[in-house]
């Protein structure tokens, strides 16, 4: 862990790694006090994160890297970085990375689901393409109830 906070992972951009990152988000999420159903939807849309990564960024002859940097902010916010130095979002699609609330599910067009999904499940999603790709999730912790 660095000194402001974040947890920095990398891995190599193949499937069988997404598993340590949703591990490492659970233990970063659970030890911030978010709930089980707030982790679960984190969960889902950092794998949908990093499956895009693996899927789209490399070649598969020479797969590369991703990684992940989960920051804590302000105690009751965490945001992670999924980040991968490949074939960037542009160059995989035509598509605008404008939201797609909006739409039905029937014009979205393959492989834009993921995008859905992590706009529905996180707070905030942001897309930044320079040389590779990265996916800023960004979830709040909702207020916890006293007992």
């Amino acid at each position: 862990m660095r000194n402001d906070g974040t947890v920095t992972l990398t891995v190599p951009a193949k499937a069988e790694f997404v598993d340590i990152i949703r591990l490492t988000l659970y233990g970063i999420a659970a030890k911030m006090k978010f709930s089980f159903e707030e982790i679960e939807d984190m969960k889902v849309a950092v794998s949908e994160a990093c499956n895009n990564a693996v899927l789209h960024a490399y070649d598969h002859s020479q797969p590369g890297q991703i990684e992940v940097s989960f920051t804590i902010m302000n105690e009751d916010r965490l945001q992670i970085a999924v980040s991968d130095s490949g074939v960037s979002f542009e160059q995989v699609t035509d598509r605008t990375t404008s939201t797609l609330h909006g739409k039905s599910i029937d014009e979205i067009q393959s492989g834009g689901l993921g995008l859905y999904l992590m706009q529905a499940l996180m707070d905030e999603v942001e897309i930044r393409s320079n040389q590779g790709t990265s996916v800023i999730l960004t979830k709040r912790r909702l207020a916890q109830e006293t007992v």
